[in-house]
């Protein structure tokens, strides 16, 4: 029986995989001078947590996440976003506690089910950073720097941002009604999932992926925004002009997740078709207490691996690459074995590199094998030369080969 993977996941191979650690280590650099520490949540958690937590009519919710029952009996979910396990843990550890601001920031997979295309998978990959305890619209400012100057120190090229205010629940209440009178004329118009939400969360259909061309004219909630909430959007826009991040207002970013709230944001990149978004976040001031901790506001984002290392192939970007093997030892000869397993050991406690063959073949074979490895030097030891305390150490780039003490091998290759 041939086992494959599984519909909407992939295998990240090595020759692959470099260009994956390079984003994370990007990711950790920036999360270090920026003052944001890590976290690592469950990959599952109570499906109870997502429900209140991204909202029972979003489409995460509703038709997309990988939901079972275990054991005990208990309905469990594979994570499908960050956030909510983020704020469960700040709230179970009672990291609201601490004087400071808190900021975390998180890598690992999530899970959708969803049809699988260019930068969209089942099992799908996360970068995502929270802040709490902070109403500061600096803070606003900063999380979309972040996010921003993420995307440019890995190479995007063309990288737009697109923000919004979607105010506070007193500010949607009263549009909402506003929206419904645009609305309810093109009910018939829209598709079903836009005719559901209507009735349940109308600012979700203007997420809708289907029916764009009818919101060209829908009211903006710009223009419902109390002084509080106008205020807050203006302090963030001006924080990201004295910052330098270039943006454009978009009156229709709602986001999918219910608990966003003041300001919404999105990166968008061109170079995986139709989907342009790569991640976006927001604050979300009523997600805390809403799962049952205290009022403390906070305020993330979300960006997908997938899609920036599908746009990263798109637009040529040259990644660095790991650095080559040091050093490859060969052994001639039945002593000679046992001295490089034991060189091979010592080299490798002392930073460096090195590797050998474990297949018995020929010299020209293992000569041929260094060189696929690209390794910078071959250290070639027979009888003889272990006799007398020596090995040949050869530049693979040069050719230049010569003898030198056992003892002094790592500091010749060093």
């Amino acid at each position: 029986m041939a086992f494959q993977k599984p519909t909407g996941t992939q295998d990240i191979l090595p020759g692959n995989v470099e260009n994956w650690q390079f984003i994370e280590e990007k990711a950790r650099d920036l999360s270090r001078r920026f003052n944001y520490k890590e976290i690592r949540t469950p990959i599952f958690e109570q499906t109870e947590l997502f429900e209140r937590g991204v909202g029972e009519t979003t489409d995460v919710v509703e038709k997309e996440m990988y939901t079972f029952r275990d054991k005990g009996d208990r309905s469990m979910t594979l994570r499908p976003e960050g956030t909510a396990g983020v704020v469960r843990s700040y709230v179970e550890n009672k990291l609201y506690g601490e004087p400071d601001t808190c900021k975390l920031y998180y890598i690992g997979p999530m899970f959708r089910y969803e049809r699988p295309q260019a930068g969209r998978q089942r099992q799908f990959h996360q970068f995502g950073i929270e802040a709490f305890g902070a109403v500061d619209p600096s803070i606003d400012a900063e999380v979309v720097a972040f996010g921003y100057q993420f995307c440019r120190e890995i190479g995007l090229q063309g990288v737009k941002v697109e923000i919004n205010s979607i105010g506070n629940p007193a500010v949607r209440a009263a549009y909402r009604d506003t929206l419904l009178n645009f609305l309810n004329p093109l009910r018939d118009k829209l598709c079903k999932d836009c005719q559901s939400r209507m009735d349940r969360n109308p600012l979700r259909v203007l997420d809708c992926k289907v029916d764009q061309q009818y919101f060209t004219d829908a009211p903006s909630i710009l223009d419902s925004l109390d002084e509080e909430c106008a205020t807050h959007f203006e302090k963030v826009k001006q924080h990201l002009t004295a910052m330098g991040v270039e943006y454009t207002i978009n009156h229709r970013l709602v986001r999918g997740l219910d608990y966003y709230t003041h300001t919404a944001f999105e990166y968008k990149a061109q170079g995986i078709g139709a989907i342009d978004t790569i991640g976006g976040g927001g604050r979300y001031n009523g997600l805390v207490a809403g799962i049952g901790g205290p009022d403390q506001p906070g305020v993330g984002f979300g960006i997908g691996l997938e899609r920036i290392a599908l746009i990263l192939e798109k637009q040529g970007i040259a990644i660095p690459q790991p650095k080559p093997l040091d050093v490859y030892l060969i052994a001639l000869g039945e002593q000679a074995e046992d001295e490089v397993a034991k060189q091979l050991h010592l080299l490798r406690t002392q930073g460096i590199s090195a590797e050998k063959d474990y297949q018995g073949r020929k010299m020209k074979a293992q000569m041929k094998s260094a060189d696929r490895m690209q390794a910078r030097y071959t250290a070639i030891l027979g009888d003889d030369e272990m006799s007398r305390g020596e090995i040949a150490l050869k530049s693979m780039a040069t050719g230049e080969q010569k003898m030198v003490p056992l003892a002094r091998l790592a500091e010749e290759i060093i």
